[in-house]
């Protein structure tokens, strides 16, 4: 059986729902994107310059060319794990929130990825910590069903909470707006209630 194209199914859509509303008929677009707050750097950079200054100190002042090697391979060795691992490890972690979704990747090794639909979002919200507080960052919740996705260290924890319930709230007004239009429809009040499955329960989103 050959497969509908795009346009055709577009076209299927917006004769039973009619054209999509002008503000949401652009594509979508990234609004942030933003890693943990980076006070996380500071003590992988004072560990490479500890160990750099130490290493600089031993290496080559031992009395034995096997003690300046062991050195040096300690010191290398440290600097990956206190300091080039931990910066390499804040680099992977990178959250991007467009219009409609809020993609979280994180995994240094194990890539993994997190996403959920603002329009499944119902509640947002932050907590901060003393040292958060004193750094300006913060933890965001994004409550959605009985699961929940949590950012982390948010630097800008207040605006980017503030800007992450304004895109929640829009996305759940069209989606109200499409549900309506569903209910609308001729024969939509003959539809048995059974014939909805429950995991489709709530608003219906057609992005």
């Amino acid at each position: 059986m050959p497969s509908r194209s795009p346009r055709s199914m577009t076209a299927e859509v917006e004769s039973v729902l009619g054209p999509a509303p002008a503000s949401y008929s652009q594509p979508e677009v990234v609004v942030l994107r933003f890693r943990r707050h980076g006070r996380r750097l500071v003590w992988p950079v004072l560990a490479l310059l500890a160990i750099a200054g130490a290493a600089g100190f031993w290496v080559g002042a031992l009395p034995a060319a096997w003690m300046n090697l062991a050195a040096a391979a300690g010191g290398i060795l440290l600097a990956l794990l206190l300091g080039v691992l931990p910066v390499f490890s804040w680099l992977a972690h990178r959250t991007t929130v467009t219009t409609r979704r809020v993609i979280r990747r994180q995994g240094l090794f194990s890539r993994q990825r997190s996403e959920v639909s603002l329009g499944r979002v119902r509640e947002v919200r932050s907590r901060r910590g003393l040292g958060q507080r004193v750094w300006g960052a913060g933890d965001i919740e994004l409550l959605h069903g009985a699961e929940s996705l949590t950012l982390v260290d948010v630097p800008g924890g207040e605006r980017v909470a503030d800007a992450l319930q304004e895109l929640m709230e829009r996305n759940y007004e069209h989606s109200a707006r499409v549900e309506q239009r569903l209910a609308n429809l001729p024969g939509a009040a003959a539809a048995p209630a059974a014939a909805i499955p429950q995991d489709q329960a709530g608003p219906v989103s057609f992005w």
